[in-house]
């Protein structure tokens, strides 16, 4: 009986730790690495990107080369998730504070949920203002 006690305690537990990575913390991941393809490959078909006041709608691979050509002017070194939130289940928002070879800049992202897979539908990048 106590082995049973025991295992309807310890079957629980294994199924919290298997649970999928953040869709967030794995975004702000690839932002540090400054891996273009890899997050292109999280975009939706076309995404609202910003980069430091340069706005436009763009399809994928016209994002995943503006993305590149951001990071090869201000190389990734850290990415830190500064706000989450992710109490909706078909739509997520994060501010990633990312550091670089040139300065420090606020990432915004909003995900949506596509086929219960999370999808980058915006992306702002714009200078960190400091106090």
């Amino acid at each position: 009986m106590k082995l049973l006690y025991l295992f309807v305690l310890i079957i629980p537990l294994l199924f919290t730790f298997a649970t999928p990575a953040d869709v967030i913390d794995m975004t702000a991941e690839l932002l540090k690495d400054g891996n273009t393809h890899e997050l292109a490959a999280t975009f939706s078909s076309s995404i609202e990107m910003t980069i430091l006041g340069e706005d436009n709608v763009y399809s994928n691979a016209q994002a995943e080369q503006a993305l590149a050509d951001f990071f090869k002017r201000c190389q990734p070194h850290s990415a830190k998730v500064l706000h989450r939130i992710t109490s909706n289940a078909h739509y997520q928002y994060a501010v990633i504070i990312l550091n670089t070879s040139n300065g420090i800049y606020r990432t915004c992202v909003s995900l949506k949920s596509v086929n219960r897979k999370f999808e980058v539908n915006e992306m702002r990048i714009e200078a960190e203002k400091t106090k």
